[in-house]
């Protein structure tokens, strides 16, 4: 296969981690005879210090030209005196925009071998984990109309949560769409005992339920749903829920898979060009080290090629030579817990070598 990826290595730890999916990809090439034409541009942080904007028009117009995007993390304290509107983090935000993407897809699996990383205690991590949060991410608090005025009291801030029912749809539809491909089961995750917007949210997923009776749907607010993650995670499939509480839920997911290194994801939107990145920050205190965690952004690499080219027999490779390194006792700093450790270049060495050699 020809087509064409495009890399946005970001900043901080964004460079090592996806020159270590970037390994993987080319033993993927080399094993499968595939050509990912590969094309890196600035983008974030670095892209601010050489253009002037986060996200210049020649990597939106790349972006728009590739078959899909590998992005790594953006930001860092150099940039924090940066105005708002034109921070590292908004490059994400403006090309998330740009494409027309509305769905963050979260998959956390927790591999038996890093059962003894996780925060879960040891009876429930060995039933295992094997999630899947769609989160909502044009809409809600992150979105809506926020600020400052004067209140009773003096100053006050105000965000404001806000969905529409159209956009509640076209989420629930996606959930439903990839339960039917797993266990078909969908938690969806509100406060409608609270807010008029987590009303709205589960009258509108009930509806769309109806739909799809062979899906199984239930209601969690979302203190229960965090409890019930870190006590009955194996009986969790398919989590949906909106922008401000699935923030949270990946953070949870990332210590039940052991660290927020491990964990995956895309943003998708209908027919769009999707964009898959590992889920953690820069971490500017461990940037040039090689002490990085390259395997989210590998796993990251793994559903590109699955969802946006198809290839899901490659994918299953990485995903299969991430096991076989993990049980062969190679960890990245922030899953050996205090015992011996690799870098990130050769974490990422060792799957890619796995890959070609399966």
């Amino acid at each position: 296969m020809n087509c064409r990826i495009t890399l946005l290595k970001g900043d901080g730890i964004g460079p090592e981690v996806i020159d270590g999916a970037t390994a993987v990809l080319n033993a993927v090439e080399r094993k499968f005879c595939h050509d990912f034409g590969l094309n890196s541009m600035p983008f974030g942080g670095n892209a601010l210090d050489l253009t002037g904007v986060p996200l210049p028009e020649e990597t939106l117009n790349a972006c728009k030209r590739s078959d899909a995007v590998l992005v790594g993390a953006v930001g860092g304290p150099q940039w924090n005196d940066i105005k708002p509107h034109n921070r590292p983090e908004r490059a994400l935000i403006s090309l998330r925009s740009a494409l027309g993407l509305y769905a963050g897809l979260y998959p956390a699996v927790l591999y038996p071998a890093l059962a003894p990383s996780s925060a879960l205690r040891a009876d429930v991590a060995k039933r295992g984990a094997d999630i899947l949060l769609v989160r909502e991410l044009s809409g809600g608090i992150y979105n809506g109309e926020h600020g400052y005025r004067d209140g009773a009291l003096g100053q006050e801030a105000y965000d404001t949560d806000v969905y529409s029912i159209s956009a509640v749809e076209r989420i629930a539809d996606m959930a439903f769409e990839l339960a039917r491909t797993r266990k078909r089961r969908v938690a969806s995750v509100d406060k409608a005992n609270v807010l008029t917007a987590s009303k709205l949210w589960r009258a509108t997923v009930d509806r769309v339920a109806k739909g799809y009776p062979d899906v199984e749907i239930v209601h969690k607010h979302i203190g229960n749903c965090a409890v019930e993650l870190l006590t009955r995670p194996d009986e969790f499939d398919v989590i949906l829920t909106s922008g401000l509480f699935g923030d949270m839920l990946v953070s949870e997911l990332a210590a039940i898979t052991g660290s927020i290194g491990m964990l995956p994801s895309c943003v998708v939107g209908k027919g769009a060009i999707s964009i898959y990145g590992a889920v953690h920050g820069s971490a500017p205190d461990i940037a040039g080290k090689d002490a990085a965690n390259p395997i989210g952004a590998i796993l990251s690499a793994a559903m590109l090629l699955a969802s946006s080219l198809g290839l899901r027999t490659e994918a299953a490779a990485i995903d299969k030579a991430v096991k076989t390194t993990l049980a062969k006792g190679l960890r990245t700093k922030d899953i050996a817990h205090g015992k011996k450790y690799v870098t990130c270049s050769r974490m990422a060495e060792e799957i890619a070598i796995n890959v070609f050699n399966a």
